[in-house]
């Protein structure tokens, strides 16, 4: 992709990024996945899930752009889709500054958009963040049963990181770890971080196995998502682990 070009009709794969692009130009979307949630009135044509969609019928809404992602989309059907004769856009985010630049590269050069102002205010917000050294030991699962965990690598470790919680899995080799229960009770950890996506914890489901760990239990949205959430998830993130620190949880 270079300069800019009038993108008429687009397919997203990935949640962040269809509300990146419909924040800002929602008659762009022609089709989306079945996670695609925001925003919640969102009308396009669904085309199945991140890892299972359905590329014939994506072919068949004839997009002038797909837009992907390295990690969320399986390279079998990016490649399925190229062979089709489509335009796929794939991006590769695993940390903030990572994010601004694709999500900017998705927006400006890919969709021929102008920059959003909400861009500019998600900048701006994080910049706003002191830096600190790590003031917490966390383990941040992302699924039970089996339990894994952030590792290496990830843009939610990073945002994490800025906020003062070191992610006691970050050097691990793989990004999103098995790891079995009792480890992750052992004592190494001073703080367990809950988002409420991909899996779903709640305040019913997830702290209880964490008996000895205050939790935070915070928004999946804002702790893994790249798009319009980002301008207000250093304040949203923060106080949930503000409210962890002083015995309760978050959200």
């Amino acid at each position: 992709m270079t300069g800019h070009k009038s993108t008429r009709r687009v397919v997203s794969l990935v949640p962040s990024l269809t509300e990146a692009v419909a924040a800002g130009a929602p008659g762009l979307l022609v089709g989306a996945t079945d996670w695609c949630s925001h925003p919640a009135d969102l009308d396009v044509a669904r085309i199945g899930g991140t890892k299972n969609p359905d590329t014939a019928k994506i072919a068949a809404l004839a997009p002038d752009l797909v837009i992907a992602n390295e990690e969320e989309n399986r390279p079998q059907d990016l490649a399925a889709l190229r062979a089709a004769g489509l335009d796929v856009l794939v991006t590769e985010i695993r940390t903030l500054d990572q994010a601004l630049r694709e999500l900017e590269r998705v927006l400006v050069r890919g969709c021929g958009l102008p920059r959003p102002e909400w861009l500019d205010a998600a900048e701006a917000a994080w910049r706003a963040v002191p830096a600190r050294p790590a003031e917490r030991r966390a383990v941040v699962p992302v699924w039970r049963r089996p339990w894994m965990v952030l590792g290496r690598d990830t843009f939610a470790g990073d945002l994490l990181a800025r906020l003062g919680v070191h992610n006691l899995y970050a050097g691990h080799p793989e990004r999103y770890p098995r790891i079995p229960l009792d480890e992750l009770n052992s004592g190494a950890a001073d703080l367990v971080v809950l988002p409420d996506e991909p899996y779903l914890f709640t305040a019913q489901d997830g702290p209880e196995a964490f008996p000895a760990l205050p939790a935070a239990l915070v928004s999946g949205r804002h702790l893994t998502w790249y798009g319009p959430s980002l301008a207000e998830a250093p304040e949203i993130l923060g106080a949930a682990l503000a409210a962890a620190g002083q015995g309760g949880g978050g959200g």
